[in-house]
């Protein structure tokens, strides 16, 4: 076993402290590398929090992981030792049902395994996350990452990135669409830089106006306050595709009256309690509400590929590790711009 420093959450909502554990040693298709990076993303403040319940202590967050491979197993064929690698959402899936033979790891039928906060395959080894010096993986799930990008500015792409991304893609967004953006956030951001980038015309929809600057700044052709119910009621029917971003609770049904017939609004926040849908806002023009989760390996792994090609990505403030609880407690106001990433190097 290897030792690992690391910063965790010993219980639920307690603040994170250094923590030390083991990692496996690498096996013959494993890859271990130093970690360089890691995003915070909303969701481990979620987590930690054990807002979504089911929470496993203690807990090192962290799934937007970028490093540098120092050791890699006998049967590695993808990297070799030097190489840039990353980690995302998932370290591993059960690899044989229909959505994993489809590169929808994601979606694993059988369970897949998070990278914090679940369990290795074997459904008894908690997998600790990239708050830590370094990590352990099966090749199949380490990503390539480009030496052409900066790469604290990449290890959001490994959640924020893909998580818009995917279902950009999954819909085909691209020219001669109108796409409103809910939100501008560590994933909004992203959604916007994407849809823009396939040739979307984009809205952003903010309750902000000091967002709007920063919105024309990554590409937005329009902004609408969403407080303003003037502007709401006169973009009625405006959009074929809504991406929400929000993690707070919002009114669906005002959102989804911004769609055109056949529209569709993807969900890709999580908010912490149900919302209400009222039936009329779906059935009159024959709009749709629907949900992503990030992507699996090959489309996450195309989406790292498209970012280096086109030098796409995320917008970030890097701070040390001692100040997450600060960064958290600024995110929950919203007040960075739009990542916070963890230089590691400050563990």
């Amino acid at each position: 076993m290897i030792a690992t420093k690391g910063y965790a959450a010993p219980v639920a909502k307690a603040p994170l402290a250094p923590f030390n554990f083991e990692r496996r040693e690498p096996g013959p298709h494993d890859v271990q590398f130093d970690i360089l990076f890691c995003g915070v993303c909303h969701s481990d403040l979620h987590q930690v929090e054990d807002e979504w319940g089911h929470g496993i202590f203690p807990m090192v967050p962290g799934h937007e992981i970028v490093g540098r491979i120092t050791k890699v197993g006998s049967h590695v064929k993808k990297f070799k030792v030097g190489d840039l690698a990353g980690v995302g959402c998932l370290v591993d899936s059960c690899r044989h049902c229909e959505n994993c033979e489809e590169g929808l790891e994601q979606y694993c039928l059988n369970g897949v395994s998070p990278t914090y906060n679940g369990y290795e395959q074997d459904k008894k080894t908690p997998t600790f996350g990239g708050y830590s010096n370094l990590i352990v993986v099966h090749e199949d799930f380490a990503l390539k990452v480009s030496e052409k990008l900066d790469l604290a500015a990449v290890a959001p792409l490994l959640c924020a990135g893909i998580t818009t991304y995917s279902p950009l893609r999954h819909w085909k967004v691209g020219k001669g669409h109108k796409v409103a953006v809910l939100g501008l956030g560590g994933l909004g951001h992203m959604a916007v830089k994407f849809a823009v980038s396939f040739g979307a015309e984009v809205t952003m929809l903010s309750t902000s106006p000091s967002k709007k600057a920063d919105a024309e700044r990554l590409g937005a052709h329009k902004f609408l306050l969403t407080k303003d119910p003037e502007s709401l009621k006169a973009a009625r029917g405006s959009f074929d595709f809504i991406i929400d971003t929000v993690s707070a609770e919002h009114d669906y049904n005002q959102y989804l009256s911004l769609l055109r017939t056949n529209g569709v609004m993807i969900c890709v926040g999580a908010p912490p309690t149900p919302a209400a849908v009222a039936a009329f806002s779906l059935i009159a023009g024959r709009k749709s509400l629907a949900g992503s989760m990030i992507g699996g390996i090959p489309e996450t792994q195309e989406m790292l590929d498209y970012c280096a090609e086109h030098n796409i990505v995320s917008d970030i403030e890097v701070i040390k590790m001692d100040y997450i609880q600060e960064a958290y407690a600024r995110m929950l106001k919203a007040d960075v711009r739009y990542r916070f990433v963890i230089d590691m190097s400050t563990l």
